[in-house]
């Protein structure tokens, strides 16, 4: 784990799943961020999941990630690691003949780190998804030690799964410095009654509370966020040069 002293400012979102809503929440972390003078930028260190165009492999959520950042990166700095098919991203390396490092993700963090107050990092998957044989997502986002915002799923089971995903996170050093309530059931039976068990159980703020919104261009807001209430680990963080 890089030394939380020294370590680049930002966040890691991580998410209870795939499919949960990550990439919305960076996005609108993005936007609620510049909207209080902070040069933010996200990054995206494996995808999978692409189609081709004439810089290489482009996934949907990067484009997402760098149209929605205060500070513009060149693609191969927001994502280091890129495949085309849409499957477990270490099975997609694995294929490709390619081995996922830290040093290239890190490398590219410290860059992008250089030109932005705060690296908004969206993990791939859920938070223990494997990138390799011996690495996961979890791995890396100890290794960076940034804090977490996990983003919830609101369906049958999310209780369960956010728990878990807590755990992990905690498991690993780390601060849940926040979660995102997002509906992705539009017919979930007892939806407050499961907000109001994780608030009480997960020890974090609860950033936001989503309603079903089948549109993954569809914005939804972050605003208002107190970045100071996410404890003084992460606090302290944000006051160092």
């Amino acid at each position: 784990m890089r030394n939380k002293a020294i370590a680049p400012r930002g966040f890691f979102v991580t998410g209870t799943d795939t499919g949960v809503g990550k990439t919305r929440v960076a996005c609108a972390l993005l936007r609620a961020l510049a909207k209080t003078g902070v040069r933010a930028v996200g990054m995206k260190p494996v995808a999978a999941g692409a189609v081709r165009d004439a810089e290489g492999l482009l996934n949907e959520d990067v484009a997402a990630l760098m149209a929605a950042a205060a500070v513009a990166a060149p693609r191969a700095l927001v994502n280091p690691y890129c495949f085309e098919p849409a499957i477990a991203p270490h099975i997609a390396a694995e294929r490709a003949g390619v081995v996922i490092s830290t040093e290239k993700i890190s490398a590219a963090f410290d860059q992008l780190a250089s030109t932005a107050d705060m690296v908004v990092v969206e993990g791939a998957g859920g938070f223990c998804i494997p990138l390799g044989h011996e690495f996961d997502s979890a791995r890396l986002a100890a290794h960076l030690g940034l804090p977490v915002i996990m983003v919830v799923g609101l369906r049958l089971g999310c209780l369960n799964h956010a728990l878990l995903t807590a755990q992990a996170i905690n498991a690993r050093g780390l601060v849940l410095a926040g979660w995102v309530a997002n509906t992705i059931d539009p017919c979930m039976d007892a939806v407050d009654e499961n907000v109001a068990s994780l608030s009480r159980r997960l020890g974090a703020a609860l950033l936001a509370r989503w309603p079903y919104a089948p549109s993954t261009l569809c914005e939804l807001p972050l605003d208002g966020i107190d970045f100071a209430q996410f404890g003084t680990k992460t606090g302290d963080r944000f006051k160092e040069s």
